[in-house]
């Protein structure tokens, strides 16, 4: 009795193990089958077939978002150039600026492209640079921005920022020296104003310059420089040890005691490369001391025009964002209908036009104040506050229209969300250009707190 008990469970022991051999066989051949069939990719992955009814932003929209014909107001050599980087940017830019957004990576390869724009160092006169009207430069700027607002700050940094203050304040040598290069791309620059503990309070900086034998040694930290960590030149601010007043300072890539390296995990701007700066008893010559800053005076000098380049950086990202809703509401279908045919949908696309075309010709009349000399400082911070606030609030109206897909880097609308919240804050954020602009109109002061 025992012994066929014995000899029952033994069949079934074997019995099972066969089972589950079998089992495992066939575990085995469903799990090559998935990795083949996820080797080959899903459809899902598949743009063109996951949704067939709205084309994805490497295929760029056609401009309609110009409602008020702005290019009417243009000379034939600001629309030619105009059209120009527009041609550029939506045909060579545009189908890579996605992938390189997700990696937080640097395209280098757009570099020639932007080169042969012929752009860089926008209304300089001479050296190589182009002498744009500042019409012109501030159009270019925004069709930048319209494909990519990376690649635009990109540019403004290198052009608007270092070569501008090269040019505003440097020496006929160091013009001579450097301008003609950048202007080619053939050489990159970054431009370190902020620091880890001054950002908004950036005429409190820290950073020291000490006078020696043939030169100067500084010391200090720099944050957040757009381009540092592969550009060939930083124009360094730092204080005047001796006389306590703001100093700039052009510092060449390998510098002994200069190191540059990558802030991670940004949200917004993810291609440009900002980074932290060292600066420890890093010897500068003589030579490449800027003669024309010597306060903190002077730098205001150069922010006051950049901030015309950067007022024009939310007109082109919000015209992107429109084309690309305009195209995609047209496109896409529920419910058996374009979603084009929703008036709640249409009430949103109007909305963002119409912020779209106040902006564009505050932006328009800012040019026409600096060309005439009569732009303040309050008006050029006016433009940049109040532009980057509609332009918030215009992408958010984008993102809502783009339902899910809104959230997606591949349809534009959710890259320029996140990228717009940099610019919002750059070049002085919302609220110190708006006091800026309160300063003026009340002759009050009311940045700084009072000390208790």
């Amino acid at each position: 009795m025992e012994r066929g008990s014995s000899g029952r469970a033994q069949r079934r022991i074997a019995r099972i193990g066969k089972q589950l051999e079998a089992s495992e066989e066939k575990n085995a051949d469903q799990g090559l089958m998935m990795t083949e069939t996820m080797s080959v990719g899903l459809p899902a992955l598949d743009l063109s077939r996951a949704f067939p009814q709205a084309t994805p932003a490497s295929s760029f929209p056609p401009l309609v978002s110009d409602y008020f014909q702005l290019h009417d107001l243009l000379s034939k050599e600001d629309q030619d150039l105009r059209m120009r980087v527009r041609t550029v940017m939506e045909k060579e830019v545009a189908p890579i600026m996605a992938e390189y957004w997700e990696k937080a990576e640097f395209p280098f390869e757009i570099v020639p492209k932007m080169a042969s724009l012929n752009i860089a160092g926008g209304t300089i006169q001479g050296y190589g640079c182009p002498g744009l009207s500042i019409l012109g430069s501030a159009i270019a700027a925004a069709e930048v921005a319209r494909v990519d607002a990376s690649c635009s700050t990109f540019i403004l940094v290198h052009s608007s920022l270092a070569m501008l203050t090269i040019a505003m304040c440097g020496s006929e040598q160091q013009k001579q020296k450097y301008l003609p290069q950048l202007a080619k791309l053939d050489t990159i620059a970054c431009w370190a104003l902020t620091e880890p503990d001054y950002g908004s309070d950036a005429s409190s900086l820290s950073t020291t310059a000490t006078k020696a034998k043939g030169g100067w040694i500084l010391n200090g930290q720099k944050r957040w420089i757009g381009n540092s960590t592969f550009a060939d030149v930083a124009v360094i601010f730092a204080r005047n040890t001796e006389t306590n007043q703001i100093n700039g300072f052009i510092v060449r890539k390998g510098t002994p005691g200069y190191r540059a390296t990558k802030i991670e995990n940004k949200i917004g701007l993810r291609i440009v490369q900002n980074g932290d700066i060292v600066l420890k008893d890093a010897f500068i010559p003589d030579d490449d001391r800027l003669p024309g800053i010597n306060s903190f005076a002077d730098t205001n000098k150069v922010l006051a025009i950049s901030r015309i380049m950067v007022a024009w950086q939310p007109i082109g990202v919000t015209m992107g964002v429109y084309d690309m809703c305009h195209r995609y509401l047209l496109e896409r279908k529920q419910f058996g209908a374009p979603l084009a045919s929703l008036q709640i949908n249409q009430e949103k696309l109007v909305q963002m036009l119409g912020n779209i075309q106040a902006m564009a010709l505050v932006g328009w009349r800012l040019c026409k104040l600096y060309d005439s000399g009569k732009m303040t400082p309050g008006q050029a911070s006016l433009a940049k506050s109040w532009n980057t606030k509609r332009a918030r609030e215009t992408v958010a109206l984008g993102r809502e229209l783009l339902g899910g897909n809104g959230i997606l880097v591949d349809f534009l609308v959710a890259k320029a969300f996140c990228d717009l919240e940099p610019i919002y804050t750059y070049e002085g954020t919302y609220e110190v250009n708006a006091l800026v602009t309160g300063r003026e109109v009340t002759g009050i002061a009311s940045i700084r707190p009072r000390k208790a």
